[in-house]
């Protein structure tokens, strides 16, 4: 049996942008991508703190070490910059192996982005 498990977690980082002209996506940082082993196109969920908003959209690399965090294209409307949102993203594996699996979850600087 496969089971879907959080893989990787990013929380509480501070929105940066907000473009709603640009074609989907989130921009993430890419120092901040790679401490929580997430790749461009993949699917992330994002929760938004200050609104409660939730919603899915896939990432795309942003410039690294700019604590950039970016929501493009329709989720725009879902944030404000400078709210605090949790990006997760998500596997597929055995049942077995998932219960001893450790996601990556990072705790960057909620006011920088960056890696304390």
């Amino acid at each position: 049996m496969m089971i879907e498990v959080m893989k990787s977690k990013l929380h509480c980082v501070r929105v940066t942008e907000a473009n709603l002209n640009y074609m989907g996506s989130i921009t993430i940082d890419e120092d901040l991508m790679d401490a929580a082993n997430l790749i461009a196109g993949e699917k992330v969920s994002i929760v938004n703190n200050n609104n409660g908003e939730r919603f899915e959209t896939y990432i795309i690399k942003g410039e690294r070490g700019s604590g950039c965090i970016c929501l493009n294209g329709a989720a725009a409307r879902k944030v404000q910059v400078g709210d605090i949102v949790i990006i997760m993203s998500y596997a597929l594996m055995d049942f077995e192996e998932a219960k001893n699996f450790k996601p990556w979850v990072i705790f960057p600087d909620s006011a920088t982005n960056k890696l304390v």
